[in-house]
């Protein structure tokens, strides 16, 4: 055969182009007998690959777009070069995109789609309460949603998720706190605007308090926008309006380490007077002082499936998958049991 291409090798071997790409590049998720097979096929038509499996394959795919909700959250910063590696290894491109003004996530994909013509679409966080299948197929390419939340009525043919379950994830970690002896637990979540996670994680920490029979005081309530900055100034007005509270769930790290330097700016100490616990187990949190206790996400787990999902429906014609992944408090010593 002369002038073998890539796509030829994934034709006659039966499989994927992305598999032969991970073949070239000694991928270990390949199957010893798969491998074995395509490097005949290579060695029989002579086939000499170029420099990198994303040269092989650009004449042959486009780009693949990251939508990202917000403009930087180390969560998400962990979550992309997981993906880009992963995306890479399979012969494509990533081109990345934050959607930080007011226009609808849906509404930001179908436009990122049309002007840079990509292939496929995953989003990071964003709120999609109101999607419709009517959107989803207004975008025309395979659709991703990652580290979001997903209405339960659409039609789950037409896109993929990779999630987890954020009402029980904060649920287990407001009942940590209670199993420690705490009842008077200060929140401080999102706000009513936040439709996605953080209406979850407020409902997951309601019902911890409603199964432990504890009222819920609404001025243990306060709101932030997952920053250190916004934390911190809401758990300042948390500490003016309810004072005797002796624990917080934040319903992310950076809010939770916002809302620790304003507990120590008060004279407080942690967790001594007051317990924190948050939510994502970004890096920081491990290095803070004290490290914080929090719910822990497969990181590279969720990132790697939405890849590799994206990849099955491009190169092998696969179906939309739905993944939800299971979370874990991490317990390190922001947290003392009255």
């Amino acid at each position: 055969m002369r002038n073998t291409n890539i796509k030829d090798i994934a034709r006659i071997a039966g499989v994927g182009v992305s598999t032969v790409s991970r073949v070239i590049n000694g991928h270990p998720e390949v199957k010893e007998e798969t491998r074995k097979h395509i490097q005949e096929i290579i060695e029989k038509y002579n086939y000499i690959p170029n420099n990198s499996a994303r040269n092989l394959k650009r004449t042959e795919t486009m780009d693949v777009g990251l939508l990202i909700k917000g403009m930087y959250n180390p969560f998400f910063a962990r979550m992309v070069q997981s993906i880009e590696k992963r995306l890479s290894m399979a012969g494509y491109s990533v081109i990345i995109h934050y959607n930080i003004d007011n226009s609808k996530d849906i509404d930001a994909a179908y436009e990122f789609i049309t002007e840079k013509k990509l292939r496929g679409i995953i989003c990071l966080g964003g709120d999609f309460d109101q999607l419709t299948d009517e959107d989803i197929e207004r975008l025309r390419v395979p659709f991703i949603l990652t580290s979001t939340e997903i209405p339960l009525d659409l039609d789950k043919t037409k896109f993929s998720s990779v999630i987890i379950d954020n009402e029980k994830a904060s649920y287990t970690a407001v009942m940590h706190l209670i199993n420690l002896g705490h009842s008077k637990i200060g929140l401080i979540s999102s706000g009513e605007e936040d439709r996605s996670v953080g209406t979850f994680r407020t409902e997951g920490y309601i019902k911890a308090l409603r199964d432990q029979q504890i009222e819920k005081q609404d001025h243990y309530f306060e709101v932030g926008a997952y920053t250190f900055e916004t934390g911190y100034l809401a758990m300042k007005r948390l500490l003016k309006k309810a004072s005797d509270i002796t624990a917080v769930f934040a319903i992310s790290d950076l809010m939770a380490i916002g809302a620790a330097r304003a507990i120590l700016e008060s004279g407080r100490r942690i967790p001594d007077d007051i317990s924190l616990i948050g939510f994502d187990d970004i890096d920081y949190a491990s290095y803070f002082n004290p490290p914080l206790t929090t719910v822990h996400q497969p990181v590279e787990e969720i990132a790697e499936t939405t890849a590799d999902v994206l990849v099955d429906i491009l190169d092998e014609g696969g179906i939309h998958r739905h993944v939800i992944f299971d979370t874990e408090i991490v317990v390190r010593a922001s947290c003392n049991a009255l």
